[in-house]
């Protein structure tokens, strides 16, 4: 007789101190204030997180988490491009701010895929900070529908193209030249109006309140937005977290076909091989940095609101580098994120083969798809997220991306309806339809 499958929650450390604002921007943020009025009388942090995420405005920097929902106010310093390492620079911004009076500086922003590309971090004038968005009640509010505004839809490549590209991968693995590569499409839309990023931002943060909602300013007049639910790596004092998911089926409005599918993911060879490959990379570069590292011998299962996945939880102590000193001391989770990137769960394996691959078969640039999203502090405390279920957005016009896992036993027709699973989370977001 089978189970309900187990369905796992990601850990996360002690959150951060509250701070509310009641600035509003949206017919939701209108509820969500009236509602907190009362609330907040008999628990103070009732609304500290939703009212963050009604004051959100194109061009400041929000991102929630499952420990904390942050919103930035100014950029005090931008994160130079140049030949020193990114957390060098980014420890030499952050020294810098603390030098200038900024008593507790925090870098947040974005790095695209190709770690030679210019990043998009800065050092803000200002943080709030509030507790997860899950954790306040208001979350549960409703939120506008999205209005049907007559987008228009062009997928790039065409889903026969992106089904060509996996058969040609797959026939390379046969061969033996390598064992796993992450392909991607995007579909290009356009508006006849100019977007609303904050409503769009409200959707996707209350469609999945327990992942990694995000909105970054990329460039003028550019915004990453998003929802993950993957966290490449995060730091707490000593304290390592890691949870790659590889491995993937589209949830069901039918709650028995639903529990069928996710069953199913957790005893499917393929994915599990998929999976498979993902931790043990994982397991491998944080080996070099971590002591007591534990790794579980078996999956479980992460939901959105759209897709389930396979997931597996490390976790580990910090080896420290220098005798008699604090964590600050140590490798920073950036460090941390940068040694792992990119995981064999957004490229493959092995890694420069696969890089190669995608160059040769994706007829686009990722930017800053499968990169990486968080923040840092001085003390190299932070979190950072692949860069997954996410857009760039300019003033009418949205590039969603969406990639799968391939590997030898993949069929083309399935990882092409993967991807068209995962645009689903910002389709939904936008009320449009493929």
């Amino acid at each position: 007789m089978s189970t309900a499958p187990e369905v796992a929650t990601q850990a996360t450390p002690a959150t951060t101190t509250a701070t509310t604002t009641t600035t509003t921007a949206t017919a939701t943020a209108t509820a969500t204030a009236t509602a907190t009025t009362t609330a907040e009388r008999s628990n103070p942090t009732v609304g500290a997180a939703t009212s963050l995420l009604a004051a959100y405005t194109p061009g400041t920097h929000f991102l929630a988490t499952p420990t904390r929902t942050l919103l930035t106010t100014g950029t005090h310093a931008e994160v130079p491009h140049d030949d020193r390492p990114l957390p060098q620079r980014v420890t030499a911004t952050l020294a810098a701010a603390r030098r200038a009076g900024i008593a507790d500086p925090y870098v947040v922003g974005a790095v695209p895929f190709d770690h030679t590309a210019p990043a998009a971090l800065a050092v803000p004038e200002s943080l709030r900070t509030a507790p997860p968005l899950a954790a306040d009640p208001l979350i549960a509010l409703p939120t506008e529908t999205a209005d049907a505004t007559g987008w228009q839809i062009r997928p790039v490549p065409s889903p026969e193209e992106y089904g060509a590209g996996v058969s040609a991968a797959v026939d390379r693995m046969w061969r033996g030249d390598f064992s796993k590569v992450v392909l991607a499409r995007t579909l290009e839309l356009t508006s006849p109006a100019p977007l609303d990023l904050p409503a769009m931002l409200q959707r996707l943060a209350r469609r999945d309140p327990t992942g990694y909602t995000f909105a970054l300013p990329t460039a003028p007049g550019r915004t990453l937005i998003g929802a993950s639910p993957e966290l490449l790596v995060s730091r707490h004092g000593n304290q390592v977290v890691a949870n790659p998911l590889a491995g993937s089926t589209p949830r069901s409005d039918d709650l028995a076909e639903d529990v069928r599918r996710a069953a199913a993911l957790l005893e499917s060879a393929k994915d599990l091989h998929e999976h498979a490959v993902v931790v043990d990379g994982v397991h491998q570069a944080l080996a070099a940095f971590c002591t007591d590292l534990t790794v579980p011998a078996r999956p479980t299962l992460v939901r959105t609101a759209t897709m389930w996945h396979l997931s597996t939880t490390v976790t580990g102590t910090l080896a420290t580098r220098y005798e008699n000193t604090d964590a600050s001391a140590n490798v920073s989770a950036l460090e941390l994120a940068c040694a792992l990137h990119p995981t064999p769960a957004v490229c493959g394996t092995p890694t420069a083969t696969a890089r190669e691959v995608i160059r040769e078969t994706e007829p686009f640039d990722r930017g800053f798809f499968t990169g990486v999203v968080g923040w840092g502090d001085a003390n190299g405390d932070g979190e950072w997220v692949v860069t997954i279920r996410c857009a760039e957005a300019e003033e009418r016009s949205l590039r969603l991306y969406a990639g799968a896992g391939v590997v030898a036993a993949s069929d083309p027709a399935a990882e092409t309806a993967e991807t068209g699973a995962k645009f689903r989370t910002f389709l939904n977001a936008v009320g449009a339809e493929l």
